[in-house]
């Protein structure tokens, strides 16, 4: 093999136009000479042009970004090359790699390793002994696998067991056996958990079997409650046993593996089937800041060893640019398996729903875990100097001048911290109309307590507008002292606008950093709108309430604060309302009736503003009183 090492960093363009047309292995290092990456290709030359050259990635950039060194080591073949990557990647464990890591996500079953043991749902493994079965397809069929098991086989529930003279209300219903109280043996309790095993296990057949068994048996010796017992029993397995979510996909053993890209993020999903039966679903949470290919031969390469040889047939989405990671399998482990695309309709409809479960993961994970690809594009489109960990984004709404409202949402690294939001009644504009007033307050009002250290600075500043409402908010800002980047992003053409800008800055429709502020500015629209219906429909049912014989302002408040909503009365029943409210039926009654009447005029009222009508609110609901 021939090694060379690339110059430093500000050269990496041009080592990498140095590289040769050799299949080879490649390793990215950062300033302290530290591995980061290992990546193989079938000519060096190709492969490390592509990080320079096109519309690059998010992550691409983000790796290139890290690196400060680059080095390469020639092979005789790409195969040799996938050997030696393999080796490399066990040797530095490099941080942008594939590094399995089970994501753990969804539930099993445990039977604990106890005299008398227990069986329950857990997300937990514990190296004591426990038996664990799963993870499961869905939560679904994980509640309905353990309510058969409570209803069949009469396990103990109690976390502790503790001697009693008497035992508890399980053992009365017959979902208890009672060992706490010697109302059973350790052989008979035993039993039973071999069973349980069996049913979890995916042996329906085996467990049926030796019920029926049981049943004949009683039958003779003429136990006759008993054998009624073990035939409903019998019956139960098999009904669950067609509808449990344990697909038939088809006889024989398999995987399908699957998965899902976000960016650097990626999910692997595995279903196992052995004998035609789902025994169990393997989730990985990556991150991979090489092609979808490459990931995944890397993920095929971990994941399968000589404690988990891989079975007679391995289905993927797309086999192109992963045989020679199956190769390697092959000759590694000595497993002869056949990798492909699904070529039946029973295999696709197997990996689309493994698919669907690596989806649906990753975008439950990029909701817990942020969005790094979107903060670092966001940084470089608006020039700013650290990554904006920290979002606060402002929004105004008001009807007419009434109940104006400011939101104030907050979102850390690029998802939403609800501990965060705010919500601000605008305080200074006696009824007008006064978007710029109404930004002032609320900017005013939240970044006194972050001028006086009472709450943390954001690293971004986003306006729901466009330059007006952005240099509303800068002149509280710089009044307060404080330096803080201020953008607004203005709605008709999705522009933002820094403060000072003089050319709004435009980003691609399937930019990332876009993504996220438009998700700040409709998260920010929707608390203040919201807000803002919620003040109106409190303000607009006092007079409405008031108008009925026998509702003054005291109890007109006690029905809104109990109700929340004109329309909420309108669809409570009379008898409820005068429960929750202190009246008599009969008052009750016309409280509906009159919430009733207004809520549906609020609706005809909306419907002809929205049509170009021009009735409002207060023309709907009247000041007089019926």
């Amino acid at each position: 093999m021939d090694e060379n090492k690339a110059r430093p960093s500000a050269g990496l363009r041009n080592s990498a136009k140095q590289a040769p047309e050799a299949p080879g292995v490649y390793l990215w290092k950062d300033a302290d000479g530290v591995v980061i990456y290992v990546g193989k290709a079938k000519s060096l030359k190709a492969r490390l042009a592509s990080y320079f050259t096109g519309k690059r990635e998010i992550k691409t950039r983000h790796l290139v970004a890290k690196a400060s060194t680059l080095e390469w080591i020639l092979t005789e073949t790409e195969y040799e090359a996938l050997l030696l990557e393999n080796n490399l990647i066990k040797r530095y464990a490099p941080k942008y790699n594939i590094n399995l890591k089970d994501g753990k996500t969804y539930p099993s079953i445990r039977i604990t390793n106890e005299e008398y043991p227990r069986v329950f749902r857990t997300r937990r493994i514990v190296d004591d002994g426990s038996r664990y079965f799963g993870p499961y397809p869905s939560a679904d069929v994980i509640d309905r696998y353990l309510e058969l098991v409570r209803r069949l086989f009469p396990l103990r529930r109690c976390k502790t067991l503790r001697r009693r003279e008497t035992p508890c209300m399980y053992y009365h219903i017959g979902r208890c056996s009672a060992p706490c109280a010697g109302k059973t043996t350790r052989e008979e309790y035993a039993l039973q958990v071999e069973r349980v095993a069996t049913l979890l296990s995916g042996d329906s057949e085996a467990l049926v079997e030796a019920l029926r068994a049981d049943m004949a048996a009683a039958s003779e010796a003429l136990q006759f409650e008993k054998a009624a017992y073990l035939r409903d029993s019998v019956q139960a397995i098999e009904s669950f046993r067609g509808d449990s979510g344990v697909v038939d996909f088809a006889y024989g053993d398999r995987d399908y593996l699957a998965w899902a890209v976000d960016g650097s993020l990626v999910d692997f999903v595995v279903f196992q089937t052995r004998s035609g039966r789902l025994v169990g679903r393997d989730l990985y949470r990556e991150r991979s800041f090489g092609s979808e290919a490459e990931a995944a031969s890397e993920f095929m390469a971990a994941y399968y060893g000589p404690e988990r040889l891989p079975p007679p047939e391995v289905f993927v989405k797309d086999a192109e640019g992963l045989e020679l990671a199956a190769d390697f399998l092959r000759r590694g482990l000595g497993a002869a398996f056949r990798l492909a695309a699904p070529d039946e309709r029973r295999h696709e409809a197997a990996l689309a729903m493994a698919e669907h479960n690596a989806r649906e993961d990753l975008a439950k994970r990029r909701r817990e875990s942020g969005d790094v690809e979107a903060l670092e594009a966001l940084r470089a489109a608006l020039g700013l100097e650290v990554l904006p960990e920290l979002i606060e984004g402002f929004d105004i709404a008001q009807l007419s001048g009434k109940h104006t409202v400011a939101s104030l949402v907050s979102f850390r690294n690029g998802a939403a911290n609800k501990k965060g939001y705010r919500i601000y009644k605008i305080k200074s504009l006696d009824g007008g109309i006064d978007d710029f007033g109404a930004m002032r307050e609320a900017t005013a009002r939240h970044y006194t307590h972050v001028a006086n250290d009472e709450a943390e600075a954001p690293d971004l500043v986003l306006i729901d507008g466009g330059r007006g409402q952005v240099n509303a908010a800068w002149e509280i800002l710089d009044a307060l002292g404080l330096d803080l980047p201020v953008v607004g992003l203005a709605k008709e053409n999705e522009e933002l606008w820094p403060h000072g800008a003089r050319e709004p800055v435009v980003l691609p429709k399937d930019s990332p950093a876009l993504r996220l502020v438009v998700a700040v500015r409709d998260e920010a629209h929707r608390f203040a709108t919201g807000m803002n219906q919620r003040l109106r429909g409190k303000a607009l049912g006092f007079p409405v309430l008031e108008a009925v014989k026998g509702v003054g302002p005291t109890r007109a408040r006690r029905i809104m604060d109990a109700f929340g909503s004109l329309a909420a009365v309108a669809e409570a029943e009379p008898s409820y309302i005068a429960a929750r409210s202190g009246l008599d039926g009969k008052t009750a009654e016309a409280v509906r009736d009159a919430a009733s009447r207004a809520a549906s005029a609020m609706g005809a009222a909306a419907s002809s503003s929205a049509a170009g009508g021009t009735a409002g609110l207060d023309e709907v609901v009247g000041p007089g009183r019926s």
